[in-house]
């Protein structure tokens, strides 16, 4: 497997949390190959740590890691005494922050990493990144195998074991044995979720809006569910990180923007897994977003979150982020021949700020250009970029 976009204090322990199949667990095995290793998927060591959480960590010795934590958080508390009264390091992974996050966030504190682990970022697996995405630009053989490689990325996204086979055929059929386990059985089982007709409805409504506001009582019509239930299905979806929200960017005057969330699949093999059928348009968009939010995920630009905008009237940028006290605006275009057309809400938007602002428009073309302010970028210029 490639070596991943991530390091780890050496001195510290660690809760890894990222989706399922995304490489937690083999990045961590090859990084500290010496560790003892235990996972919760092991029904027996389940069963083990629910009855004697202590001794079961106490058996990984002063060095240890504990997959799939999220399957007894309780255990958190054992993690803390040994960490606290054995001088351990323990590293853990989990794939669902439903009850996790909750238990280990005052046992934890300030004794453990808490990092997120996405699927890989397109072109991890050819090395280190190249170049930086919003301040610098791509060198050109690096331009071109992005544009080369594009369409494969679109339509199979990153998770590692199907960014390691190069046969359509092979990744398409991955993808679709995570559908019937990871996307779908797995998600029921952690969350006790009891339909599965449901939950698939939910997928299939959460790929349709992509681009438009999340519409929880039209979710729930289309999909056969209760409010409360389709509320509990999409928090379900939140927390085993197979997609993430984007709220509503917020300046000036609040009539002058709207909060509704937006949602997006954390990796586009999601879509191609489940079997959605999407416009071009709504799958660049998901591209180009979650390819950024795994980069702000694993810190290559620092970013408390990404947000949209969308004004009263209509006017809409699809990301807005603040990093270094500059807010960063950026449109998507399914165009190959961008014109400045194509920045004018952009512009809008940033002509309403108070603050530093740099605007930037993503097209599907190859050139680099800069234009009143905005800087156009083709979408292979995320390729290999941090």
């Amino acid at each position: 497997m490639f070596t991943r976009w991530m390091t780890l204090n050496p001195e510290r322990s660690v809760l890894l949390i990222g989706p399922r199949r995304s490489g937690k667990t083999t990045f961590l095995r090859a990084a500290f190959p010496n560790y003892r290793y235990a996972t919760l998927d092991d029904l027996d060591l389940l069963e083990w740590a629910r009855r004697d959480p202590k001794g079961f960590i106490t058996s990984l010795g002063d060095r240890g890691i504990v997959d799939e934590i999220q399957r007894e958080p309780l255990l958190t508390v054992a993690v803390k005494y040994a960490i606290d009264n054995q001088g351990a390091r323990i590293l853990m992974t989990g794939s669902s922050s439903i009850g996790l996050l909750d238990a280990s966030a005052d046992t934890l504190a300030g004794r453990v990493d808490m990092l997120s682990m996405p699927t890989a970022c397109w072109g991890e697996e050819f090395g280190d990144p190249t170049h930086s995405i919003f301040n610098g630009e791509p060198p050109f053989p690096v331009l071109q195998a992005g544009q080369r490689s594009l369409n494969a990325a679109l339509s199979f996204g990153g998770f590692p074991e199907v960014v390691a086979v190069s046969d359509p055929d092979q990744k398409l059929q991955i993808l679709r044995n995570y559908r019937d386990t990871y996307f779908v059985r797995d998600l029921m089982q952690m969350a006790n979720l009891g339909s599965m007709s449901g939950l698939q409805g939910i997928l299939a409504n959460v790929g349709r809006s992509i681009g438009s506001h999340l519409e929880t009582s039209s979710f729930a019509r289309e999909s056969g569910l209760s409010v409360p239930t389709t509320k509990k299905y999409l928090d379900t979806l939140f927390q085993s990180h197979l997609a993430f929200q984007l709220h509503g960017y917020q300046y000036g005057p609040a009539k002058r923007f709207v909060k509704a969330a937006k949602a997006y699949f954390a990796d586009n093999g999601i879509i191609s897994g489940l079997g959605l059928q999407l416009s071009q348009g709504q799958i660049l968009e998901n591209f180009v977003i979650s390819e950024l939010e795994k980069r702000r995920k694993l810190g290559l630009f620092r970013a408390d979150g990404l947000f949209y905008y969308k004004s009263q009237t209509g006017r809409e940028v699809d990301i807005v982020f603040e990093s270094g006290g500059v807010v960063h605006a950026i449109e998507i275009k399914a165009t190959r021949r961008p014109t400045p057309h194509d920045a004018t809400a952009l512009r809008a938007f940033m002509t309403g700020l108070q603050t530093p602002s740099r605007g930037f428009v993503f097209h599907m073309g190859d050139d680099v250009f800069d234009d009143a302010g905005v800087r156009f970028l083709p979408v292979a210029s995320i390729f290999r970029g941090a």
